[in-house]
């Protein structure tokens, strides 16, 4: 704790220093919050036990049940006078929710009740010993300027002990040596008090391993409910393209063809036109026959990503190996990122390895899967220069996964992704 720190280090320093003002503004306005508190408390307590029975008090005892969280929030900013490094905050976002939804998820929470349990003892402990504190700080500072009441007084007299009245200013000096001991008591015993607030406080107030840990799983199930609803949208594209639109193509072509049997035998120039326009349509069905594939073949889904890999290396322009052993299906979430991965790779390696033979190895290692593409191009393959790679990393990045370029200039050029078999 800063407060501590200095008291052990320079403790006449911290005497003359504004530490002890700053404590007792920290003691002054933690005793009247916690009286504000206490109050807020004891309503809430006694007014939701006793309505309890039309149903309004539970809302009451639910409302007294989360009063720690802006509690929580006004003590960890109010710390910052007394403690130079700031608490996190333990609580993750909840924006866009409703009342229900975040009353439910809040109470779920440990750090609620923590912060309830901090709300009750500066309600009560706090509150006491501010007090007694403050009483004691009053006293100082009112012996301490005895001297200046009597003057201000007189003839009028200051009675400090029973039976002795006081008229002169120097007769009240003991006084002020009395009250300057009790500012001195005062300004340490600030000091441990504010720092064991302090301690309190990070025990109560900031987040915990588990707090962070929750979140952790929370984002990595949200991460896998994208990664989930972005697949099925992409099949869903996938079966509207070849349900859709392929079959309104081959249908085309089938009624060019017609038309073309029908002027076969008339020379006319619109034979040629529609030869014509039925060899662009085949061309057209051609290629959405191929985005289909590359939005989500249906091989891998009936046959695995052993199957979806040699389909892809058979068409592939530069030959390739290719040697994957799964013992069993691994989960679609990371067979459709391995397979995309090594389409991507086989791409890349076509297009700009001058490569005359590719193999692909692919092998399940604990809890991930790993693939290796390597080639026996010119290497000098670089993620930073080009969106095909980096693009790869990114998308491996969204569950998890990594990629590993070796590419020395002369090759070979080796890609290592990883992709984890529990997404």
């Amino acid at each position: 704790m800063a407060v501590w720190g200095v008291l052990r280090q320079r403790p006449l320093r911290f005497l003359v220093s504004w530490w002890p003002w700053r404590c007792w503004a920290y003691l002054l306005s933690g005793t009247l919050l916690g009286f504000v508190l206490l109050l807020a408390c004891t309503t809430l307590l006694f007014l939701g036990l006793g309505l309890s029975v039309v149903g309004i008090g539970v809302l009451l005892l639910a409302a007294a049940a989360v009063l720690g969280i802006p509690v929580g929030v006004v003590e960890r900013r109010r710390l910052r006078w007394v403690e130079p490094a700031p608490l996190p905050d333990p609580h993750g976002s909840l924006a866009g929710v409703g009342a229900a939804a975040w009353f439910r998820t809040r109470l779920r929470e440990r750090a609620t009740w923590r912060e309830l349990a901090y709300t009750v003892m500066l309600a009560t402990v706090v509150t006491v010993v501010g007090v007694a504190f403050l009483a004691l700080l009053g006293l100082s500072v009112l012996l301490t300027v005895v001297p200046v009441i009597v003057w201000s007084i007189a003839p009028d007299t200051v009675m400090l002990v029973p039976g002795e009245p006081i008229s002169d200013p120097v007769t009240a000096l003991p006084g002020t040596a009395v009250g300057l001991l009790g500012l001195t008591v005062c300004a340490y015993t600030g000091g441990l008090l504010v720092g064991a607030q302090v301690r309190a406080a990070w025990f109560l107030l900031s987040a915990r391993d588990e707090d962070l840990r929750s979140r952790v799983i929370e984002l990595t199930r949200s991460r896998a409910r994208l990664v989930d609803a972005f697949e099925a949208e992409r099949r869903r594209i996938e079966r509207d393209l070849h349900d859709g639109a392929q079959q309104q193509l081959v249908a085309l072509t089938m009624t060019l063809g017609l038309v073309e049997l029908e002027l076969r035998g008339h020379d006319s120039s619109a034979t040629e036109l529609v030869s014509r326009a039925r060899s662009e349509a085949r061309l057209a069905l051609g290629q959405l026959r191929d985005l289909v594939r590359g939005i989500h073949p249906q091989v891998l889904t009936d046959h695995g990503l052993t199957a979806a890999v040699a389909e892809v290396a058979l068409r592939n322009p530069v030959p390739v190996t290719v040697d994957i052993d799964l013992p069993h299906r691994l989960p679609a979430a990371v067979e459709s990122m391995a397979y995309f991965s090594v389409t991507e790779a086989l791409t890349n390696a076509s297009k700009h390895s001058g490569a005359s033979r590719i193999s692909v190895v692919g092998r399940i290692d604990g809890d991930r899967f790993t693939v290796l593409i390597t080639d026996d191009g010119h290497g000098g393959a670089d993620p930073a220069a080009g969106a095909g790679l980096r693009g790869l990393a990114d998308r491996l990045a969204i569950q998890r996964g990594r990629l590993i370029v070796s590419s020395p200039v002369g090759g070979p050029t080796q890609l290592r992704v990883e992709v984890p078999c529990s997404v």
